[in-house]
């Protein structure tokens, strides 16, 4: 069987690695001079390929819940170790769960990666932008190439520096892309600028229903991190974002620390002193507390930020939106192009971070690949 696999990224290289190991005839094209660019970022901070010990796993992608369940059934998190310790690539799981390779980034496992696909005989051209169709076939650097099964795993809008601009929209079905996981735009005044950069740390992100214990850096142009990150989804829905400053106090407790007897200290020190609140706390407090109530405790505890938006699309660890379920089977291929299958985060669905994105991709590489050699081998 002879299968094109469309972008080198980790769907599109999991579908190559079944497909070859199967003995298909397997040529992976990708439009950058080099694969796994985004995969290859992402190992910047540590390369987070999953998470361990959540009962809910399969429960974090929202309205794709049901239509990932089973592809997460067949390769979910002790598969994604599995793996990675069979590429050599030893893994760990933090204090969180969050599952890394020892080695902390993500090029020693792409290159064993790359090898064992070698050792499938499958090959890889670079520089191989995917334009469309001609009739049944795609054409990839203005010709067509004949496949008997094509595998797209083409990644969302973002980050189009490292391949994933969207482009593919003009030829497929989609959902419009959404940002997901994303830093939040926000204004402040003169006064906040000593404090960009800092982290906010030992507190509880509030947007909807959503609470989040993660960090967050605070920027001159609003809020990045792994807390933010989490409210992102239910910001870009129209909740406004509070924090509490100091989850692990009552309103009360935090009252009575405040109503100690001040003397002459400056209410910053007082601040600094009643609450033990770091100074990039107390600069966000005092900028979004205004004016001032006589009992700041009630603020403490849910203290409204300025959000005036998402960054920008490009800029969002991952999207939401892509591929409709709709237009697929079960088996992930185009109902109305038989033997041509979507994978990975073309798919209209998002996760949270913490290796639910790349185990999701993974999975359903595999999924499509596997359901290809069944249909067409």
């Amino acid at each position: 069987m002879r299968a094109a696999v469309i972008g080198a990224g980790p769907a599109g290289l999991m579908a190559a690695e079944v497909l070859g190991a199967a003995g298909a005839h397997v040529t992976i094209y990708d439009q950058m001079p080099s694969p796994g660019r985004k995969f290859l970022m992402a190992g910047k901070s540590g390369l987070n390929l999953t998470m361990d010990g959540d009962p809910a796993f399969d429960q974090r992608f929202f309205e794709a819940n049901a239509r990932l369940a089973p592809m997460l059934a067949a390769f979910g998190p002790q598969q994604v170790k599995d793996w990675a310790d069979g590429l050599g690539a030893e893994v760990f799981a933090g204090s969180s769960g969050r599952v890394f390779p020892k080695a902390m980034k993500a090029s020693p496992l792409l290159r064993a990666w790359l090898s064992r696909l070698a050792g499938y005989g499958v090959q890889l051209q670079t520089r191989a932008r995917w334009q469309g169709w001609d009739g049944a076939a795609p054409v990839i650097g203005g010709a067509p190439v004949e496949a008997d099964v094509t595998i797209l795993a083409l990644g969302g809008g973002s980050w189009a520096r490292l391949g994933s601009d969207g482009a593919w929209t003009a030829h497929l079905p989609h959902v419009p892309f959404r940002p997901a996981n994303v830093g939040l735009s926000a204004r402040w005044s003169a006064h906040m600028a000593p404090h960009f950069g800092a982290p906010i740390k030992g507190v509880a992100w509030k947007a909807g229903g959503v609470v989040s214990r993660g960090e967050a850096i605070l920027s001159a142009r609003g809020l990045e991190g792994s807390g933010i990150y989490t409210a992102s989804r239910a910001v870009r829905e129209g909740a406004a974002l509070t924090v509490d400053l100091m989850p692990d106090l009552s309103a009360d407790e935090i009252s009575g620390r405040l109503s100690r007897p001040r003397g002459k200290a400056s209410l910053s020190n007082h601040l600094r002193k009643a609450l033990r609140l770091p100074a990039a706390k107390q600069a966000l407090l005092m900028e979004c507390a205004h004016p001032l109530p006589k009992d700041l405790a009630p603020l403490v505890k849910a203290l409204p930020l300025p959000v005036t938006g998402l960054h920008p699309l490009d800029e969002a660890i991952s999207t939401a939106g892509g591929v409709p379920w709709d237009a697929l089977d079960e088996g992930l291929m185009l109902r109305d192009r038989p033997g041509v299958f979507c994978v990975g985060e073309m798919l209209d669905w998002e996760a949270p971070t913490g290796g639910y994105l790349i185990t999701a991709c993974l999975a359903t590489g595999r999924w499509a690949a596997q359901r290809a050699l069944a249909t067409f081998s």
